[in-house]
């Protein structure tokens, strides 16, 4: 993970100096980020971050074993489920690992191939994988088929900096499908299979990348061309925004888990292997040149430009967006709008159940504010903040807020005489 060339005693980055304490706090949580969350991402035999990619393999291999195992038996769903698994434990394995062809990355990669390719062969065509030509190179999504007669509406996912398009939605819990909506999750530069074909990121790409993945949804015949959304999560939030400032033919833009924001949190604040991951994404080695790239990376006048309908959710206390930028964001946007601020979340993971949300996903709400959108309740002038408290209260139902920060949420005492 060393850049060559290098002296040995030189750092890449400034922050790799914390190596140490991210593996203690690694070896502590099972985490390598998001820290604040409940349980672990890795088993407790990881005990440093140079152990992930290992170990993960143990498990995925054991999962994807039994996954064979229930298909050769005939048992379809049940080795969908364990390939799902694999899939996601593979996942982590192979994009814990930042440098270019290193060959574990890529033998883990191909195993979490293989194990998607399993599942598409057993989803009676619900599954297709979709390659689109961009500029030099080819770009990787996968369409999930909703049940029903076409043409439908189509969900455009772009997934956050640490997914793919392989994260989700789940083909057996989705929650857009199970709402009469297709969808296409995309590898924009930088992610997954774009990552290992040099397709990299840079301060705007990923929006003219998106817009071919727009224009074969266009052209689809089991596509309702006039009701194509974009959605997003954690660096999908900021993608699917600054798409949505492009793209005036949206039907909607619904993201989470903000990165609305400036980058200095999430690069500069937060863990350093969110540094060392976006720099990989990046194709970029020269810190300096990076950071200035980041610093571009910015949710400015431009949303303004937005017109199709657009819900922003976020955690009170997310480390990688401070609510007040987030709200910044929101007050610049003129179209109609909804802001939900969940009480007490952080950056919070998208596949976990929330108890501001009755210990459901995010993204099953997220689909049915979708369908409203698609059925064009929300008018122009429309504008609606909800502060989603943790364990009571009527959720995203919930009449608007007063407020998001402490004078507007204090109640009115009247000064004594």
């Amino acid at each position: 993970m060393h850049e060559s060339g290098k002296d040995k005693m030189e750092l890449d980055r400034k922050r790799d100096g914390q190596q140490w304490a991210l593996d203690y706090v690694i070896a502590e949580t099972g985490r390598e980020q998001n820290f604040e969350n409940p349980g672990r991402r890795f088993p407790e035999t990881v005990k440093s971050y140079r152990m992930i990619p290992r170990v993960l393999f143990k498990e995925a291999d054991h999962l994807e074993t039994l996954a064979r195992g229930a298909e050769d038996a005939g048992h379809a769903h049940t080795a969908r489920r364990l390939y799902f698994k694999a899939v996601q434990t593979y996942r982590h394995a192979h994009h814990s690992i930042f440098t270019d062809d290193h060959p574990e990355k890529l033998f883990l990669f191909g195993r979490m191939t293989d194990c998607f390719d399993r599942i598409i062969a057993l989803s009676d065509g619900r599954l297709e994988r979709v390659e689109v030509p961009w500029e030099d190179a080819t770009l990787s999504g996968v369409f999930h088929r909703a049940p029903g007669p076409d043409p439908k509406p189509t969900v455009m996912f772009f997934p956050g900096m640490d997914m793919s398009k392989e994260a989700f939605p789940d083909p057996d819990d989705n929650p857009f499908a199970q709402r009469g909506i297709h969808v296409l999750s995309i590898d924009g530069p930088g992610q997954g299979a774009s990552n290992l074909r040099k397709i990299h990121v840079t301060e705007d790409n990923y929006e003219r990348a998106a817009g071919v993945f727009f224009e074969h949804l266009l052209e689809r015949e089991d596509v309702d061309a006039s009701k194509v959304a974009v959605s997003g999560f954690s660096m999908g939030s900021f993608w699917g925004m600054r798409f949505a400032a492009l793209e005036p033919r949206l039907a909607a833009v619904a993201t989470a888990g903000a990165c609305y924001g400036g980058k200095r949190e999430i690069f500069n604040v937060s863990s350093p292997r969110f540094k060392q991951i976006f720099m990989y994404m990046a194709g970029l080695t020269d810190e300096k040149a990076f950071d200035k790239m980041a610093a571009k990376m910015v949710l400015g006048e431009e949303v303004a430009q937005i017109v199709a309908p657009c819900l922003m959710v976020t955690g009170e206390y997310d480390p990688l967006a401070y609510l007040e930028d987030t709200v910044e964001v929101y007050n610049a946007v003129t179209a109609p709008k909804e802001l939900w601020v969940l009480e007490n979340e952080f950056h919070f993971p998208l596949e976990s159940s929330s108890p501001n949300l009755g210990q459901r996903p995010v993204f099953d709400f997220i689909a049915d504010w979708l369908v409203d959108a698609f059925a064009s309740r929300y008018a122009e002038g429309y504008a609606r903040e909800v502060f989603l408290e943790q364990s009571t209260g009527s959720g995203p139902y919930a009449t608007t807020s007063r407020g998001f920060f402490l004078p507007e949420r204090a109640e009115y005492r009247p000064t004594r005489p």
